[in-house]
C-alpha cells in the first residue's frame, strides 16, 4: 500500500446514515429541499401536470399529489423503488392520481407543465441527453426544476463522505488512491467515480451550463449555494468551482 493510501485509510471511517427505509411517511418531509429551493413551489404544482425524473420509492411524487398537483407520473429505472412507490400510491392516493412508470413513454412527450430532476444531475451517465428527454417531456409553457448537489469541484463533490471527511478529497488524491481506500467499505469492484453506485459523471458548474446552453434551455431562475452560506462567491469566476455546493434553477424553452 502506497503512503498516500495509508495516509488517507488513518483518516477514514464508516460513517453510518439512517435508514431512510423505515422512516414514516410525511409529505412535508419529501418536499423539504424543494421547498427550501424554490419558496413558492406549492403554489407552481397547484393543479399542473408534474413529471418527477429520477423519482426513487416514490416519496417526492405522492407529495406532490398531495400538495395540489392535479397529476403526477414519476419515472425511474429501478424496480425494486418502483414497486416500493407504488405502494405508497395506493396508500396515499387512491384517486389513481399518481402513475409509476420505467420508461418515458410516447404519450408522455409535450405533456407536461413541470419536470422535477432532484439530485440526479451528478448521478446520469449521459446528462446532455437526459435534459433533452426532461425538454421532450414539456408542453410549450412548461419547465424543468433541478436541484443537485454537490457539484464535482466542490468540498464533497466525490461524495465520499461515508468514509472521509476530508474536502476535496477527489482533488487532493489521485482516483486510484481514493478508489483504492474506498474499497475497504465498500466491495463493489469500482475502480474509477464512474463505476460506483449510481455513478458519478464529475459534474462541474461550468459543464451543467454548457449542457443547459447546448439543449436550448433558457434559465430563468438559478441559485448557486456556497460554503457556510457565503454564495458571493458563485460571482468569483473560477474560485466559484470549488465553493458552489448546490444548484437549483428553473429552465424554460428557449
Amino acid at each position: 500500500m502506497k503512503v498516500t493510501e495509508k495516509f488517507l485509510l488513518s483518516l477514514s471511517r464508516e460513517y453510518v446514515q439512517p435508514s431512510s427505509a423505515i422512516e414514516e411517511f410525511k409529505p412535508e418531509v419529501s418536499l423539504r429541499l424543494l421547498l427550501r429551493v424554490y419558496p413558492d413551489f406549492i403554489s407552481m404544482i397547484a393543479q399542473k401536470t408534474v413529471l418527477d425524473f429520477g423519482c426513487g420509492t416514490g416519496r417526492q411524487s405522492v407529495a406532490c399529489r398531495m400538495n395540489g398537483a392535479r397529476y403526477v407520473v414519476g419515472l425511474d429505472t429501478n424496480e425494486r423503488h418502483l414497486h416500493k412507490a407504488r405502494e405508497l400510491a395506493k396508500r396515499y392516493c387512491p384517486d389513481n392520481g399518481v402513475e409509476f412508470v420505467n420508461s418515458i413513454e410516447d404519450r408522455f412527450l409535450r405533456k407536461f407543465d413541470i419536470v422535477i430532476s432532484q439530485n440526479s444531475m451528478e448521478h446520469f451517465d449521459d446528462p446532455t441527453a437526459r435534459v433533452k428527454d426532461m425538454k421532450s417531456l414539456l408542453n410549450k409553457d412548461g419547465v424543468i426544476l433541478i436541484t443537485f448537489a454537490d457539484p464535482w469541484f466542490s468540498p464533497y463533490g466525490s461524495h465520499m463522505q461515508f468514509f472521509t471527511k476530508i474536502p476535496w478529497v477527489n482533488i487532493l488524491f489521485a482516483e486510484k488512491t481514493v478508489m483504492n481506500v474506498r474499497a475497504h467499505f465498500r466491495s463493489d469492484g469500482a475502480k474509477r467515480y464512474e463505476e460506483v453506485e449510481s455513478g458519478l459523471n464529475r459534474m462541474s458548474v461550468a459543464k451543467f451550463e454548457r449542457i443547459i446552453a447546448d439543449c436550448g434551455m433558457r434559465i430563468r431562475f438559478k441559485r448557486y449555494e456556497c460554503v457556510k452560506g457565503i454564495n458571493s462567491l458563485a460571482t468569483i469566476p473560477v474560485v466559484r468551482e470549488f465553493f458552489i455546493n448546490r444548484i437549483s434553477c428553473i429552465l424554460g424553452q428557449a
